[in-house]
């Protein structure tokens, strides 16, 4: 099945009904009458970017695999993938080094500091458990010193800057945070936030490191802006791409001091006999080797469909609305506690009930074609919100909800 170009203003009055049906109609995953609220764990794929990643294997095979031929399809995929990735992120492509996901990208951004004994590394207490795993073998391979900073408390309170900026100290080399919280959904002032490390010590100011799982898909970028060091994401999650291909933005200037973290043909630079003579100037220092080619096509593919829906900020806006939904509804239910006092700013809704287990609520819901996810840290369950969500999704979820809690 080929991509039908699908298009419609964002102020059209029928959004709730033909059209937004008809474009939920691209995803298999969403036919059927399923209720899908896992964007933040992975995004469906569109028939289009299920159509191309099968055109890219058939074309790879039938050119070699290893031709000349198969090579230069290999170059040109490689580098309309980091054109289309670094246009969503408003960055230029040479900031960009195609991973496999986002704790492949914080990996190389981690293990890439040239790191001192006592250097000190600074991150939230709403970091990924593989993240936290990293750091963990980073301190004890290292000998630095990590210190956590209660970010969690800032959900319904409190300001995440002055937080973050108290727990600075002479020593920071870096500062780990999220841009979209993975577990309250909550989004950082990541421009401000950047702005302070950097100014807080001259000589050698923290960098900052991001994990932007939730975020790529989600928010309206420009990374430039921000003056953000290191960015990781993934194209499986809210830009509904195929798993197995992320990304890390580095910028120009970090990039400087960055050293490669894993080092394969497609990050050196080699002379006319073939002796590695150092890295590639830009971001693709920081890849590896082969790579699962077809996918790239499949994550492009993925990117158009948004596209045609609207711009970043006109999907954004309506992921709002649609979270904003979402959150009304499950405070009118007396089973059920949010975790945010105030309508959410993501698409992110994460909720507790008052007096029964988390993890049976999500199994009863998967059985009746409705999809959410517990959260260990805090205890809740996660229910994602996209711009293609709609309003008989929530009153279902919503009703499936009431129903569970009201049991005996």
């Amino acid at each position: 099945m080929q991509n039908v170009p699908f298009a419609f203003t964002m102020t059209d009055p029928n959004l709730e009904t033909s059209p937004l049906s008809d474009f939920r109609q691209q995803f298999p995953a969403l036919r059927q009458g399923r209720c899908y609220f896992n964007y933040g764990g992975q995004g469906p794929l569109p028939d289009s970017a299920i159509y191309a990643i099968h055109q890219g294997i058939n074309q790879f095979q039938q050119l070699g695999p290893f031709s000349g031929k198969a090579n230069q399809w290999v170059f040109e995929e490689t580098e309309k993938t980091r054109t289309a990735i670094a246009r969503e992120l408003g960055a230029t492509p040479d900031t960009i080094s195609l991973t496999e996901d986002v704790s492949v990208g914080c990996n190389i951004a981690l293990w890439g500091i040239d790191w001192r004994f006592g250097d000190h590394l600074l991150m939230s207490d709403c970091e990924h458990p593989g993240i936290v795993a990293a750091i963990r073998e980073l301190q004890r391979r290292f000998g630095i010193e990590v210190s956590v900073f209660p970010l969690q408390a800032t959900l319904n309170g409190g300001d995440p800057l002055a937080v973050i900026v108290d727990h600075l100290r002479p020593d920071t080399r870096l500062v780990v945070i999220g841009h979209v919280l993975w577990n309250t959904g909550q989004i950082l002032p990541l421009r401000e936030i950047v702005a302070a490390c950097h100014g807080y010590r001259r000589d050698r100011p923290p960098l900052v490191m991001v994990d932007a799982a939730q975020s790529v898909g989600m928010l309206p970028l420009n990374l430039p802006e921000t003056g953000v060091d290191f960015y990781a994401f993934t194209g499986h999650k809210w830009l509904c791409g195929p798993e197995g291909l992320g990304g890390l933005y580095v910028s120009p200037t970090a990039r400087e001091n960055l050293h490669p973290t894993f080092i394969g043909w497609r990050s050196i630079a080699m002379d006319s006999q073939g002796n590695p003579t150092g890295f590639k100037p830009d971001g693709r220092r920081y890849e590896v080797a082969t790579s699962a080619y077809p996918l790239w096509a499949g994550l492009r593919a993925s990117i158009s469909i948004h596209q045609q829906f609207g711009s970043a900020e006109e999907r954004f806006q309506r992921i709002q609305t649609m979270s904003k939904r979402l959150w009304q509804e499950l405070s009118e239910l007396a089973s059920v506690s949010c975790l945010r006092s105030q309508p959410p700013t993501s698409g992110l809704v994460s909720f507790r009930l008052v007096n029964q287990a988390h993890a049976a609520l999500v199994k009863f819901l998967e059985e009746r074609d409705i999809f959410v996810r517990t959260i260990l840290n805090p205890d809740c369950v996660r229910a994602c919100v996209h711009y293609f969500t709609d309003e008989t999704e929530i009153e279902r979820l919503v009703s499936a909800i009431a129903e569970f809690t009201a049991r005996p």
